[in-house]
């Protein structure tokens, strides 16, 4: 079983579905987490070079936490794709899905309020059509929700993050948040939705959904059994 984590930026992986990632590790499953942004080509307007190769260190140790051996860095501009060209977007993402060749497929959820979730996302889309030749072997598609992103956007307009897929993460927990310690450059002070006591928070509430001690929600697009 191999699967495929679509991550905007380095963090969104752990934060997401840290838990679950933990989770398909121990059960033998090959996971492949791929950030597919970082500076660009030439200086990014916003951030220096070196916090890059700060966080991809930080996501590089966050994923021995979890057990990840196969991490993925692409170049697309952070914070720039909603002014950089849809077709060199779909290309980056459309190769790494090929570069991969997933069964299971996750990606942010479209409805984010960070542009770079919905491009990235978007584009998965484009490339997991099912009637796709390089899409047959994809027999599932989920989105995950990531703090500070999924619920920033008013119910009201768009279509709120609603799980149809509970994982079960009670024994992965402690994982997921021990990844999350990894990323220091991302932390926030006070009661935050990134904090730990947050993210725990969340892990418990989705855990009572389906009557477990932590869990995490997804909301599947496409399953194939």
């Amino acid at each position: 079983m191999t699967i495929l984590v679509i991550a905007p930026h380095a963090d969104d992986e752990t934060l997401g579905m840290g838990g679950t990632i933990a989770r398909f590790v121990r059960e033998g499953k090959r996971v492949v987490v791929a950030v597919l942004t970082g500076p660009g080509e030439g200086p990014h307007p916003l951030w220096p070079a070196s916090m890059w190769d700060e966080i991809r260190g930080e996501a590089a140790e966050a994923m021995r936490v979890l057990g990840v051996e196969e991490l993925l860095f692409e170049n697309l501009p952070a914070a720039c794709l909603a002014d950089t060209p849809v077709h060199l977007i779909n290309k980056t993402v459309g190769d790494v899905i090929a570069k991969v060749e997933p069964e299971e497929l996750y990606l942010p959820y479209l409805h984010d309020l960070h542009k770079d979730h919905f491009a990235l996302s978007y584009a998965a889309l484009v490339h997991s059509r099912a009637y796709l030749e390089q899409a047959k072997g994809i027999r599932l598609v989920a989105m995950y929700e990531t703090a500070t992103e999924t619920h920033l956007l008013p119910g009201s307009l768009y279509p709120p993050f609603t799980p149809n897929m509970w994982v079960d993460i009670g024994d992965t927990i402690e994982q997921k948040l021990g990844a999350w310690a990894c990323y220091r450059s991302q932390q926030q002070k006070g009661p935050t939705p990134r904090s730990p006591e947050a993210l725990r928070a969340l892990a418990v509430s989705r855990g009572a959904e389906i009557g477990t001690a932590a869990a995490e929600g997804f909301l599947v697009l496409r399953i194939r059994r």
